[in-house]
């Protein structure tokens, strides 16, 4: 499974970014999003999804 960003929620703070341990939250165009084929949901990172704990809009990024 990936995590994916709810464009209609998201603020585009880009907080998300940088916490990503894959590098799979991608901006293109002022828009982000999660590359499904690099996003692990942290595991073995961390205890959960880095950029849910990071997303200042609660449920703008969900389980895919």
């Amino acid at each position: 499974m990936a995590m994916k960003i709810d464009d209609t929620q998201c603020t585009n703070c880009a907080m998300c970014e940088p916490v990503c341990p894959t590098e799979a939250v991608k901006e293109k165009g002022g828009v982000f999003f999660i590359d499904p084929e690099t996003c692990t949901e942290c595991e073995g990172e961390a205890d959960g999804p880095q950029c849910v704990d990071a997303c200042p809009v609660d449920d703008c990024i969900v389980l895919k």
